[in-house]
């Protein structure tokens, strides 16, 4: 699939499992300011979930119907996408707020998958944005889930209410393909040409490795709320790509319920591009044994993958993080919330 090559993603930590006030900026991560006017600014908000605020810098080439030299003019141009929308509903606008992140902004929210971790948020961000909104989702986010652990215990999960949306202004779009952004139909200039899109987002990813296990503890209800049926795949589980000019991809997971390598090697497919500049995201290392048992081969594929930078995020796990420190150090770049990492 043509994917667009893109001069930078910008990429900001709206919500994530960590926060630390204390970390030094670097080439990459510009850090959120801990002091203003020489006063302390409130601190961030953490939490069990993720966001982040998406913006892609590109180059278009504009139509040369009226230039008689026929030389190739290019316009700069930029795009904002919301990537998830965390586990409360006020975190994602008191972050914001922090740091005056401006979510009018956003043209298009990408719902990594259907778990509340992911998308509670997301009725309070379109209340502060005064246009029309698309959202980039699996069918499979709307389904109703239960978790049930082996010693018994279950629990329903909170449901992505479709019809909620909908009052809200947004216009929904179900993949279960790969598909790019901004959408086609998005307002633009006749004068612009795009051929490619500088973001795709994967939609639904195989599942190839044998240590990658999806949610085990997942159940889904059938329509007639009388019966549960085992769901560990989390079909819905989609990541986002961009193509950063001369470095190679940069993917951007929630939970890698897919499993990170199986989104890695489907980025890989889908754009015919094997070099990798960074992963960001939550890896899914954490939760029980059969998580933490996928540490050691997760992290020796990563090693033969070999990308530039690794931003382990939310759901990786600190066993998992360590191993990645101890392992790979010049690769690894610290998570915080409001952390703002440039590829």
């Amino acid at each position: 699939m043509q994917s667009q090559e893109i001069d930078k993603v910008s990429i900001t930590i709206l919500i994530d499992n960590y926060t630390d006030i204390l970390l030094p900026n670097t080439s990459h991560a510009l850090r959120s300011p801990m002091i203003k006017k020489e006063r302390f600014l409130r601190a961030p908000l953490a939490e069990h979930g993720f966001s982040v605020l998406l913006k892609v810098y590109y180059k278009i080439k504009k139509d040369n119907n009226d230039n008689k030299n026929e030389i190739e003019e290019y316009e700069n141009c930029s795009n904002t996408f919301l990537f998830d929308a965390g586990v409360s509903e006020e975190g994602i606008i008191t972050n914001a707020g922090n740091f005056s992140v401006n979510l009018d902004e956003i043209e298009a929210i990408i719902l990594s998958h259907g778990h509340f971790d992911h998308f509670t948020g997301i009725l309070k961000v379109l209340d502060h944005i005064s246009k029309p909104v698309d959202i980039i989702v699996h069918p499979d986010a709307f389904l109703k889930r239960w978790l049930i652990y082996p010693d018994g215990r279950k629990v329903k999960m909170p449901v992505l209410e479709e019809q909620a949306l909908v009052k809200k202004r947004a216009t929904i779009h179900k993949n279960k393909i790969p598909n790019f952004l901004p959408l086609r139909n998005s307002d633009r200039s006749s004068k612009n040409q795009i051929d490619e899109s500088p973001l795709l987002v994967t939609s639904q990813i195989p599942r190839e490795t044998r240590f990658e296990m999806g949610f085990p503890f997942q159940y889904i209800e059938d329509p007639d709320e009388t019966n549960l049926s085992h769901d560990p795949f989390v079909n819905d589980d989609q990541a986002i790509v961009v193509n950063i000019r001369n470095k190679g991809l940069v993917i951007i997971s929630g939970c890698s319920h897919a499993g990170i390598i199986n989104t890695i090697n489907y980025a890989k497919e889908l754009t015919g591009i094997s070099r990798i500049y960074a992963i960001i995201g939550g890896f899914h290392l954490a939760g029980g044994k059969i998580y933490e048992e996928a540490i050691d081969p997760t992290i020796s594929e990563i090693q033969k993958t070999d990308p530039k930078w690794i931003v382990p995020c939310h759901c990786t796990g600190w066993k998992a993080v360590n191993r990645i420190i101890n392992s790979m150090p010049e690769k690894f770049i610290q998570t915080s919330v409001g952390t703002v990492f440039e590829f």
